[in-house]
């Protein structure tokens, strides 16, 4: 065995040993995994029937239906899709990482994310960025990262697109957590804008959030992104709420 993978091998059995790989949801010791069985099984995965504008899941034995939400709404975007449910353990990471600041979750949270690449919806068509939705300057400064951004990076990773960072957001706006559809609507109305001296002329562009829940940032997003005169507009979200 050459020196050098004898070297390699010793060093990552040392690594092993006084700091082995911990389940990213409950922190228990894992075997090269970056979640255990019981917190990968805690995940739930959203499969037909869902909604196809929004991805949210039917409780019920119906086929094709399109929501509540989405029934009397026209998107600006064409799809948001979602793979996972925002319920027990997914929700508690993406908490810890935008509430918590522990970005070492960003991995974990970026494969479940890159999922969705699969879904068919937007399995097979081509863009020309990731666009991942930006937080209002003071916050991002206060927080010191863009929870968006760093999926989107992860995203990068797995499909080599581009991240296009052509949103800005030039409001402050109230948390969202308590509002419901139509002041989440209101509160957004205006919040972002194209930033200086770009083009989305003719793109193809996949907007990046960790949570879908009524649509209303996404769609202010992308109804910025089409006035600015993109071609179209998909978004893809970590979990649906």
């Amino acid at each position: 065995m050459p020196v050098l993978d004898a070297c390699r091998i010793g060093l990552e059995t040392l690594r092993d040993l006084f700091f082995p790989a911990h389940c990213s949801g409950c922190l228990c010791a894992v075997s090269g995994e970056d979640l255990c069985p019981e917190c990968q099984a805690d995940l739930k995965p959203i499969t037909p029937p869902r909604c196809p504008v929004c991805s949210r899941p039917s409780r019920g034995t119906l086929g094709s239906f399109v929501c509540t939400n989405c029934g009397d709404r026209d998107f600006h975007f064409d799809y948001a899709v979602a793979c996972w449910e925002s319920r027990g353990v997914l929700r508690e990471m993406i908490h810890r990482l935008k509430y918590g600041r522990e970005l070492t979750l960003a991995p974990v949270l970026g494969r479940l994310l890159s999922e969705g690449l699969a879904d068919e919806r937007i399995r097979g068509r081509t863009f020309d960025g990731l666009v991942p939705v930006p937080l209002f300057s003071t916050r991002e400064r206060e927080r010191e990262f863009n929870q968006s951004e760093i999926l989107a990076r992860q995203l990068q990773k797995r499909c080599n697109v581009p991240i296009v960072k052509v949103l800005r957001r030039i409001r402050s706006t109230t948390t969202q957590t308590h509002f419901d559809r139509h002041m989440r609507m209101q509160n957004l109305r205006d919040a972002f804008a194209l930033r200086q001296n770009v083009s989305v002329q003719g793109q193809k562009l996949l907007l990046v959030d960790d949570v879908f829940t009524t649509g209303s940032t996404l769609d202010e997003c992308a109804r910025v992104l089409r006035e600015g005169g993109a071609h179209s507009v998909c978004a893809l979200t970590l979990a649906r709420g």
